[in-house]
């Protein structure tokens, strides 16, 4: 059984988004937080029943307290806060104002959790492929992306597997990190290529095979 805490100040779209959940994961338990304070409540409670969410969906329009005006500068301000307290948290934004979050792209890249963004607008279909993503650890941020970047560490671990072919656990050795570390340098280097697991599925093809394509076509390694 999974803990989801949705954090939406609309009642209709909070509707929504617990009745496909509930379809995708029935034994699911959801909660519900209208404001930024909510939500730091209820993660601060879930700290002291010794338990933590295993995907938070939260909008980046949102009031911080009940009574005042949702606007984008509370949801990024608690997204900041969370990325920053929560390392390894799974976190969905489902937002109409998705690009505001170029303003905290430093601290998306340095997320070692799942990160994806999943536009309002979405099919049932395409919102259910985002949760899963989501809640298995995976990055799509391609919404807010602005050119090609990549960090020293992501060229580390291309070099390391496609040039002297090693597998993970080899990498986190060689780079004295946790493996763990590793899984999420590929998400967030799969994610830079635009090479994602939903579309390698659909067309047959090996996930890392299409990131190493990507990454030579790209220069990225030799």
């Amino acid at each position: 059984m999974s803990n989801i805490l949705v954090v939406d100040d609309h009642q209709l779209i909070i509707s929504g988004t617990i009745n496909i959940l509930k379809d995708r994961y029935p034994d699911t338990e959801i909660f519900v937080a209208k404001t930024a304070e909510s939500a730091f409540i209820q993660l601060e409670h879930a700290e002291k029943q010794k338990f933590m969410f295993d995907l938070i969906v939260l909008d980046l329009s949102i009031p911080e307290k009940p009574g005042m005006t949702a606007n984008i500068e509370t949801g990024l301000q608690l997204l900041q806060n969370l990325l920053n307290k929560y390392p390894n948290l799974n976190l969905m934004v489902q937002s109409s104002y998705a690009k505001a979050l170029v303003r905290i792209k430093y601290e998306i890249d340095e997320h070692q959790g799942g990160f994806v963004i999943a536009d309002k607008g979405l099919s049932e279909q395409e919102m259910l492929t985002r949760f899963n993503l989501a809640i298995n650890g995976a990055t799509h941020t391609k919404d807010i992306k602005m050119g090609l970047e990549m960090k020293p560490e992501w060229l580390e671990v291309l070099s390391l597997a496609f040039e002297e072919g090693l597998q993970d656990k080899l990498i986190a050795e060689k780079m004295n990190i946790h493996e763990r570390t590793v899984r999420a340098y590929w998400t967030k280097v799969q994610d830079a290529l635009n090479v994602y697991p939903e579309n390698c599925k659909q067309e047959g093809k090996n996930i890392r095979i299409q990131t190493e394509i990507r990454a030579r076509e790209e220069g990225l390694i030799d």
